[in-house]
């Protein structure tokens, strides 16, 4: 009872402490809530005031970026970084630029990477950021200036021993070069700071493909554990970008069918499964719309947004056995969740973060049988493989792809262990949700009382 009601204060505050930051509410909702068997069990987190101390960031920064377009105009866009937990290390979190990035945001992100970054086992704290600036129809040049003049802010709160920001949406290795130039030419310092970098200066290989292949690892584990695996499965991918691409490229390496892609715009539909290799051509060669597939593939069936299913998503309104949302948060609703469970779906498996909507959760872990991965759990291999990265810009050294995917397999296997044994320690076997957040909380919040009160 005593926790409830903890729970319950903690989450008045954050309503009246941050008013209208809707996804940073449902995140913290979602996870304290699923921390109550731990907190019956354990007096020390109530005692320590661990709940209300990490719903708090360390740190948050907001600063304006002014950068000129080709048409010579100064325009204005927001900065964020919020510096969330340093209490397991350094800062880690990728920047995100795309026109919603509000502090709300920022926020729930951060939040979702401490424990996220807890469950691979390594020793990163949470961390995110990113601008409202929108990189889409904007020239090379225009998105140089921008990063330019966006590290010429950041620059001053970010190291390799302090914090260290990879890609997110709208920030890919184009951009990730812009904002190291920059650092490197304010500091003069050649360092890891920010991880997604290129090959020939300090980048990883498989750090692009990394969470969609940790992902079809995730997946993987989990179908084992019942007796399943992917071979032969029709699966439903949400998204266009890095996330979406590899896991589609990785399902076809375990045998299974990846049937759809998805942009702003619209979703493809192939039953026999989509052209890996057309897609990565539109959208990672030409940066093109998903419509631009089905002009080159006929046998596609392209379904605009227009007609989608009112309150829901084409994605998940197709017949599959497993789905990857691996686009954006809340992607997901509860009319898709019901769907999918009419077609016979036995996983979802997020690929994004929180794409699932707080209603959709609920009635999945509620009133069905599908088998649920949360994306802090199943989405971790990006900044796994970043750490991974960080070591080797530490030792100078450069691991061959292989030797990373083994890797990243290896830690993907072992934060399904963790949040699996977790899940069966506490009597909820097979959720994920309680088994994921109260592994990444545990660790995190044992480490913040023998630190004291910091």
């Amino acid at each position: 009872m005593q926790s409830t009601i903890e729970i319950e204060n903690i989450l008045d505050y954050i309503k009246e402490s941050s008013p209208g930051q809707d996804e940073f509410y449902q995140a913290t909702q979602e996870v304290l809530y699923s921390l109550k068997p731990l907190l019956d069990r354990d007096s020390r987190y109530i005692e320590h005031n661990i709940l209300e101390r990490i719903v708090v960031p360390e740190r948050s920064m907001i600063f304006r970026v002014n950068w000129v377009d080709d048409a010579g105009k100064v325009q204005t866009n927001v900065g964020y970084r919020v510096q969330f937990s340093s209490t397991i290390g350094p800062y880690k979190g990728g920047l995100r630029f795309h026109p919603s990035v509000n502090l709300g945001i920022m926020k729930f992100l951060a939040f979702e990477q401490i424990f996220k970054n807890s469950l691979t086992g390594l020793p990163i704290g949470g961390a995110k950021g990113g601008s409202n600036f929108d990189p889409k129809g904007k020239s090379d040049n225009e998105i140089m200036r921008f990063c330019q003049s966006f590290m010429s802010e950041l620059y001053k709160h970010i190291g390799k021993h302090r914090d260290i920001p990879a890609g997110d949406i709208g920030v890919g290795a184009r951009e990730i070069g812009y904002l190291f130039g920059q650092y490197k030419k304010l500091t003069g310092e050649f360092d890891g700071v920010l991880t997604g970098k290129g090959l020939n200066w300090g980048g990883s290989k498989a750090r692009k493909e990394a969470t969609g292949y940790g992902s079809v690892y995730f997946a993987e584990n989990f179908l084992k554990v019942y007796g399943k695996n992917l071979k032969g499965k029709r699966c439903a991918v949400s998204g266009s970008g890095n996330v979406a691409i590899y896991t589609i490229e990785k399902l076809y390496e375990m045998g299974a069918i990846p049937i759809s892609c998805s942009d702003s715009r619209g979703t493809i539909y192939q039953k026999d499964g989509i052209d890996l290799q057309a897609l990565k051509s539109i959208k990672e060669i030409h940066h093109a719309s998903l419509e631009e597939y089905a002009t080159v593939d006929c046998k596609c069936n392209y379904i605009p947004v227009s007609q989608y299913p009112k309150g829901g998503h084409a994605v998940w309104h197709l017949p599959c056995d497993i789905a990857f949302p691996s686009a954006t948060q809340n992607e997901l609703t509860l009319i898709d969740a019901k769907k999918l469970e009419e077609n016979g779906c036995i996983l979802i498996n997020e690929g994004a973060n929180m794409p699932t909507t707080a209603e959709a959760l609920k009635y999945i872990r509620k009133e069905t049988n599908l088998l649920f991965s949360p994306g802090k759990a199943a989405n971790a291999g990006g900044v796994a493989t970043s750490q991974l990265e960080m070591s080797q810009n530490a030792s100078m050294s450069q691991w061959s792809f292989q030797e990373v995917d083994i890797k990243l397999r290896t830690i993907m296997q072992h934060i399904f262990k963790i949040a699996y044994e977790t899940s069966v320690e506490f009597d909820c076997e097979g959720d994920l949700v309680k088994g994921a957040n109260i592994a990444g909380f545990r660790k995190v919040a044992d480490s913040m009382i023998e630190q004291g009160s910091v």
